[in-house]
């Protein structure tokens, strides 16, 4: 909430492109390869965060159910990613009901994904489905976006697109029945139990 306050998207977001990543990092397009985004922030606050959201229910196809993740910061969820030049298309359509929406200011940070409800459940599944699903060269958009001496910024939103892509690792689902194996280790008269604290 601190850089969401202070952050002027047109000055203090810097990108670095076509670069080195994190093996383990499947957020770029090819092995040990994608690209970084940092954003210096620093000095006063320059806006208020909402709490709530203003335009629930309304948004342009193929957006629906926008939730809350935390003050300034709204997930939206859209169809499942095809490739970019769709995605630049749909993501234009959004950037043009956004344009015309008063005090868009105040909510600084929107995520596209596939499962808001996932998302905006707890601060653990924003910070992982949002920067793991992302390439920061290529899934930052952002309402007035413009180019001014080679440096990229925009007024109002930053828009992640935190949508799953195609070249992305599978969802990892627990198996149940490996599970309910393991629970039994832990649990009374199980080898492991009392061995292990579950309090952190």
């Amino acid at each position: 909430m601190h850089n969401l306050q202070r952050a002027n998207w047109s000055r203090d977001i810097h990108f670095i492109t076509k670069t080195t990543i994190d093996t383990l990092d499947y957020s770029g397009d090819g092995l040990n390869s994608g690209s970084k985004a940092v954003i210096a922030t620093a000095g006063p606050a320059i806006r208020d965060l909402a709490t709530e959201i203003n335009f629930q229910g309304i948004l342009p196809t193929p957006f629906s159910n926008p939730k809350m993740v935390m003050a300034g910061v709204i997930a939206i969820q859209a169809k499942p990613f095809a490739n970019y030049s769709s995605a630049n298309t749909e993501i234009s359509t959004l950037k043009s009901y956004l344009e015309h929406l008063e005090d868009l200011d105040s909510y600084p940070l929107i995520v596209l994904c596939d499962d808001s409800n996932f998302l905006a459940q707890n601060i653990q599944n924003f910070v992982w489905a949002t920067f793991t699903r992302s390439n920061p060269s290529h899934d930052i958009y952002g309402t007035h976006e413009d180019i001014q001496h080679k440096h990229w910024g925009c007024s109002g939103a930053l828009i992640i697109d935190a949508r799953i892509k195609p070249h992305h690792a599978p969802i990892l689902e627990p198996d149940p029945a490996i599970q309910d194996k393991v629970h039994r280790y832990f649990t009374k008269g199980g080898a492991l139990y009392g061995h292990f604290s579950t309090k952190y």
